[in-house]
């Protein structure tokens, strides 16, 4: 890749595994949902990987008018690609998960890309006082999660979300195992090039935050995807700032926000999304790169563009 590439920055705002009670920077109102991501635009993310939350708990929502009240707000505000969550929920049916981006037809969905285990219960170890009666359960229940995303749900996403509404995706891949099912995908015309594909390193169920897994990830990809792909590192917790570094110098994009990491630095809590946006930015700028607009990004996934949503 050329040092020349443009750089995308993604920023996932608020998630579906933190709790209140785990940063006061966790947006999980309407209102704080939208400031928290037009201020992540403007420190530099081209794209904004949304979930949003029930603004009387701050818990977990599917709910289309949950995503309603903040996605307006935001489109009007910036230019940025806003980018709906198709996971949100281990435990409900991928019909249920599709539900928000059926009603809101963004320019880009996620989309995980296998079945798998996917835990984060030893956070619940770390907090004694919680804001919320249902986050200790919801946490330590983790333990026993399967998050499902069959070959069959793969499918129905790509038919539903990508040809009925001509969403792209973010492949979200834990391990390499998920490489090798969007190659599958790919051969039987189910996505079109270029794929965006989101390394994903760090969760519990998924393979480890580590240089070494990154490097083995993207010399797979290369392998099985050759020159029709861009692609994208998310690495979880205190992992977030160095694998994007180290991503930047592979001639990678990047994801950072609250959603993947509380953390600002080792042991400190992040103020807002914006302020790890504006340092992964920093960092790319020093080593030479430039920070790819909403539009440079558009061009570069091949997107629908900000006037085909339905918001």
């Amino acid at each position: 890749m050329s040092r020349n590439k443009k750089i995308i920055i993604t920023c996932a705002v608020t998630g579906a595994i933190h709790t209140p009670t785990m940063s006061k920077a966790l947006p999980y109102k309407a209102e704080d949902i939208a400031r928290e991501a037009i201020e992540a635009a403007e420190a530099g993310a081209a794209i904004l990987h949304l979930h949003a939350r029930d603004p009387l708990d701050g818990s977990v929502s599917l709910n289309p008018d949950h995503f309603s009240a903040f996605l307006p707000v935001i489109h009007n505000a910036t230019d940025a690609i806003i980018n709906i969550s198709t996971g949100g929920s281990l435990k409900t049916t991928i019909d249920d998960r599709m539900a928000p981006a059926s009603a809101a037809s963004p320019e880009m969905c996620s989309l995980n890309m296998g079945s798998m285990n996917f835990s984060f219960h030893p956070l619940a170890d770390k907090y004694t006082d919680w804001k919320f009666d249902w986050e200790e359960e919801y946490i330590r229940s983790s333990e026993g999660y399967i998050f499902r995303n069959t070959f069959e749900d793969i499918a129905k996403v790509a038919r539903q979300l990508g040809g009925e509404h001509n969403i792209k995706f973010e492949h979200e891949c834990y391990d390499v195992g998920h490489l090798y099912n969007l190659h599958h995908c790919v051969r039987n015309n189910l996505f079109k090039a270029p794929i965006f594909i989101q390394f994903v390193l760090g969760i519990l169920g998924g393979i480890g935050a580590e240089i070494d897994n990154l490097v083995f990830m993207k010399r797979t990809a290369d392998r099985l995807f050759g020159s029709d792909y861009q692609w994208s590192v998310l690495g979880a917790g205190h992992a977030q700032i160095p694998l994007a570094t180290q991503a930047l110098m592979m001639g990678g994009n990047v994801r950072v926000g609250l959603e993947d990491s509380l953390l600002y630095a080792r042991g400190e809590l992040a103020t807002s999304n914006a302020q790890q946006v504006g340092k992964i930015h920093r960092i790319a700028e020093e080593l030479g790169y430039e920070i790819a607009t909403p539009d440079e990004a558009r061009a570069m996934l091949g997107l629908k563009g900000k006037s085909q949503v339905n918001f």
